[in-house]
């Protein structure tokens, strides 16, 4: 398979070399026919100044060496024009000459520049993806009674990492999921997401119940911004909304606690609600704020029931009249969909909604109660 793969580049390469070599017949010929039609020109027609869409136009598929050969050429090109069209020593022969060898030599920098602007964000887009990877895994396609599915869409193209996380953890014939969004986008959320997905996952194995949960990791997230002295003003706005959802393997009931996140999709027999908790808690970091205890909320969830879980991302991308997507109506056209089928639907619709252009950071979480509970391999 390596050896097959190997090939597979080496032909790419080859491809791609013949046609940006086959490219440079375009400016070439220019380079020939300005030069030729201005030869037989009579000496009042000067279209040697021509001479610079060549290296011009070989910026566009070619790199700065053989921008700088093309340049030359029609440098050369236009000493030639200058001696039989003239006389080299004519002052407007010296002009066109000394112009043309500086404007080649300025599209040489410009496309050097272009070519180690390319090769940054490629450094940048691999750095990314493999942090992403790292720091936010896929979920398991199946988990106990659950039928999974998640996307993933960074406001930031060229990072493509952002603030918003998902994890899930089973234990005790229960699983316990959340869906965070770290305040800010961008590569500058993610040692705080990288924080959370932590103590997430260590601290759903040692806590009994979701409130106890929550609590942990407010205090998880209080501690870490305590290692940051800022101005009071700030620190108040370093904060993670999150709802934390705990679904029994068995039993219909499933508890959630909403700590100032969107609510969750709840499809239920072709028809979708949202499942707001009556006890709303602060976003984590905030607790101290309110530090009345976090209550759970029961709600019913069960065979063949689908919850869909995202981040307000979604719901504030916007079209070109500034309208907002609407998930909930989108949803509905989709009831039967299954997890993986939704997640791509709404993926794909609101990419075309906003244009492509995200506002936030935006997470995607859908799964489906299943008949029969089974561990994730």
């Amino acid at each position: 398979m390596g050896h097959i793969g190997d090939m597979r580049y080496l032909t790419r390469v080859r491809e791609l070399w013949r046609s940006s070599h086959a490219l440079v017949a375009i400016p070439v010929g220019l380079v020939v026919v300005i030069t030729v039609v201005d030869i037989h020109s009579p000496e009042t027609i000067h279209l040697g100044p021509l001479l610079v869409v060549a290296p011009a136009i070989t910026a566009s598929f070619g790199g700065p060496r053989t921008t700088g050969l093309i340049g030359a050429l029609a440098v050369g090109a236009q000493v030639l024009i200058a001696v039989l069209h003239g006389g080299l020593a004519t002052a407007n022969h010296i002009a066109q000459i000394v112009a043309l060898a500086i404007l080649s030599i300025f599209i040489v920098f410009v496309c050097f520049v272009r070519d180690r602007r390319k090769e940054e964000l490629a450094q940048v887009r691999s750095v990314s993806e493999a942090a992403q990877r790292a720091l936010l895994r896929p979920l398991p396609h199946r988990l106990g009674p659950l039928h999974l599915a998640c996307s993933y869409l960074a406001a930031e193209r060229e990072a493509r990492i952002g603030g918003d996380l998902y994890a899930v953890t089973h234990a005790d014939h229960r699983a316990r999921l959340i869906i965070a969004d770290v305040r800010g986008k961008g590569l500058g959320a993610i040692g705080q997401a990288a924080m959370l997905l932590g103590a997430f996952q260590e601290a759903s194995h040692h806590h009994p119940t979701l409130p106890a949960l929550a609590e942990a990791l407010d205090g998880s997230v209080r501690r870490y911004h305590a290692q940051f002295p800022e101005a009071d003003e700030e620190a108040l706005e370093h904060f993670v909304t999150a709802l934390l959802l705990e679904i029994p393997d068995h039993g219909p009931m499933a508890r959630m606690i909403d700590c100032g996140h969107p609510p969750p999709l709840l499809i239920h027999r072709g028809q979708v609600t949202e499942v707001v908790s009556p006890h709303p808690a602060p976003p984590l970091g905030l607790h101290a704020l309110r530090p009345e205890a976090y209550v759970s909320y029961p709600f019913t969830f069960q065979a063949g029931d689908t919850l869909l879980l995202y981040t307000d991302g979604v719901l504030e991308a916007r079209d070109p009249n500034r309208d907002f997507y609407p998930l909930q109506e989108r949803v509905g056209l989709w009831t039967r969909s299954s997890p993986e089928a939704l997640v791509q639907r709404i993926r794909r619709d609101l990419l075309t909604h906003c244009s492509g252009a995200l506002g936030d950071d935006a997470a995607i979480v859908a799964l489906r109660h299943a008949h029969e509970p089974r561990t994730a391999v």
